[in-house]
């Protein structure tokens, strides 16, 4: 005789109940665009990126078509160290002359960017890893810093001025993920190192995306109680942005988020890449996990 123990029954339960709530949220976003941006805790823990990994699998076989942008700050940092290559930072950007940016590309393009591809291919899916010099996907300019006359301060640093998105268009109906490398490619050819939020930013407002999810190392938008913020429109999101409630990294990524949401991209997430699956409870949800932006209500 076969007994099952009534604690194990219950969690099976949840589960079978999870997916049948999900199942609603599977039939809207089918044939639509989410980008994805990955870094973080979650890029540097390894059941955190398996967990990724398996994640963006289901959402693509469920018919979602997921564009992953990764970051790599701390990699990149590690890699200048060791070949004794100055680096700082401006305004929270990290100075790159002709030496870092051929650190920077090496270290994104080919070792990070080839590394969450094996991941996700090896929980079932078929991921591409590509610049964005390929097809020349991220045509970038340099970014200027306003309170200095030098063009050269930040040096290789770009920010988007043209998103080709044929390049990324090509897998929607095909079963490939692309993984994306934030870097550029400026009018002359040169190479520019962009912001991993940034170009995911970008990507998104090109592609008029569904959703943009910025995966990140806080629970989400806080408030000035340190509560988490679970919903925000446009406005309230400007507003928050001029009070001293948002501070440090938020900053960009909120800006990213109203940036992204000034084209056509439908809403913007900021999720804890910290917790297990928080990709799938934020979008398969109803409650979700983190703090969902959205253009203002009419």
């Amino acid at each position: 005789m076969t007994t099952k123990n009534i604690s194990e029954t219950k969690k099976w339960l949840r589960a079978a109940q999870t997916i049948s709530e999900a199942l609603p949220y599977m039939r809207r976003f089918a044939g639509h665009t989410f980008v994805i941006k990955y870094g973080g805790h979650a890029m540097g823990d390894a059941p955190l990126a398996e967990n990724f990994a398996k994640d963006v699998v289901l959402l693509k076989q469920v018919g979602i078509n997921p564009v992953v942008v990764h970051g790599g700050g701390p990699q990149i940092a590690e890699m200048l160290e060791r070949l004794a290559i100055e680096s700082n930072f401006v305004n929270g950007l990290r100075v790159t002359n002709a030496a870092a940016i051929k650190v920077v590309e090496m270290v994104l393009s080919g070792t990070i960017n080839k590394e969450i591809v094996s991941t996700i291919n090896a929980a079932g899916g078929t991921a591409v890893g590509l610049s964005g010099k390929d097809g020349n996907l991220l045509e970038a300019r340099r970014v200027m810093l306003a309170d200095n006359d030098n063009p050269d301060a930040l040096g290789f640093v770009g920010e988007p001025e043209k998103v080709n998105t044929g390049v990324l268009k090509s897998f929607e109906e095909s079963h490939i993920i692309p993984v994306v490398a934030p870097i550029g490619i400026g009018n002359e050819g040169e190479t520019y190192n962009i912001n991993a939020d940034t170009a995911a930013g970008a990507i998104a407002a090109a592609m008029s995306a569904a959703k943009l999810i910025l995966l990140t190392d806080v629970a989400g938008v806080l408030d000035a109680d340190g509560n988490l913020i679970s919903e925000l429109d446009v406005a309230e999101t400007k507003k928050l942005l001029m009070s001293s409630v948002i501070t440090g990294g938020m900053i960009p990524k909120l800006q990213t988020c109203l940036a992204a949401l000034g084209g056509t991209c439908e809403a913007a997430h900021i999720l804890d890449g910290r917790v297990p699956h928080s990709l799938l409870l934020e979008i398969f949800t109803s409650h979700g996990t983190g703090t969902m932006i959205l253009p203002n209500k009419s």
